[in-house]
């Protein structure tokens, strides 16, 4: 019997690989991250353990590179999604909708990841990751953005908030009212990406559940049809003053007047 080529065996070791990153993801999304072993992750990978301190040199590096693959991969899912588009504002939307859908749809490995975040370790990069900081940054630079080296880390930063935000034991935010901060800060309409409650698949919202055309249903709190008026002649969307609502996690009753910088005009 002829031995593997190269190739082979390279190919070999990523499926090997990829299914130890896809077992982490499960597990600690199953169990947390204390309660999970590598022995745990190996097994279920169907690998042998001695495999895993080939490819990672600790459970806190192969948990950081498995997160960062499932961003990836959820992004580039919603980038690519149908109707695909080129439009900058569209897809910085669905970015920020995938990410934030992540702190929905996964809170234990999403806190987890987190809090991995603020150990002695840090921020750990790996190969995903990097990955992830491309195609983040492809969307900062389509949206328009002449200063991607700046841009994209202020991007990072405000998604990372919004995730631990949304995920903070005891006053959580609601992932639509950060959803509504971030459109408001780059000036995206509620409609673009995927509005929540919402079954459309992408692209512009064609119904939402308030039953207008095109327009989704918003957070609930301070009526937002009576903002004030900006230089433009268009209406400035109320911001709400979330601070108390962070603090106590009792919803805000107040709203100030305020109109987010275009594109060009942000001091990041």
């Amino acid at each position: 019997m002829s031995p593997r080529s190269a190739s082979v065996n390279e190919e070999l070791r990523r499926r090997s690989k990829e299914r130890l990153l896809q077992a982490a993801v499960e597990l600690v999304g199953e169990r947390g991250y204390e309660a999970t072993t590598l022995g745990d992750i190996a097994d279920r990978a169907g690998s042998a353990r001695g495999l895993v301190s080939y490819y990672f040199p600790g459970k806190r590096q192969l948990v950081q590179s498995a997160v960062h693959r499932l961003m990836h991969r959820t992004l580039d899912e919603a980038l690519e999604r149908e109707p695909r588009t080129d439009d900058g504002r569209e897809r910085m939307a669905r970015a920020i909708d995938a990410i934030l859908g992540l702190a929905r749809d996964r809170p234990v490995l999403m806190r987890q990841h987190m809090a991995g975040l603020l150990q002695a370790e840090g921020f750990l990069p790996c190969p995903e990751q990097r990955r992830l900081a491309e195609l983040l940054g492809d969307t900062v630079a389509r949206y328009g953005s002449t200063r991607v080296d700046s841009d994209y880390p202020m991007l990072r930063a405000l998604l990372m908030g919004a995730v631990y935000s949304a995920l903070v034991p005891g006053v959580p935010m609601p992932v639509a009212v950060l959803r509504e901060e971030l459109f408001k800060r780059y000036r995206l309409d509620w409609g673009l990406g995927v509005p929540p409650d919402t079954q459309v698949p992408g692209g512009t919202c064609t119904s939402g559940p308030a039953g207008r055309s095109g327009e989704a249903e918003r957070p609930a709190g301070p009526d937002r049809s009576s903002g004030t008026a900006g230089s433009d002649g268009t209406d400035a969307p109320d911001r709400a003053d979330v601070s108390r609502f962070f603090a106590t996690g009792v919803a805000p009753e107040s709203a100030v007047p305020a109109r987010r910088p275009g594109p060009d005009a942000q001091s990041k």
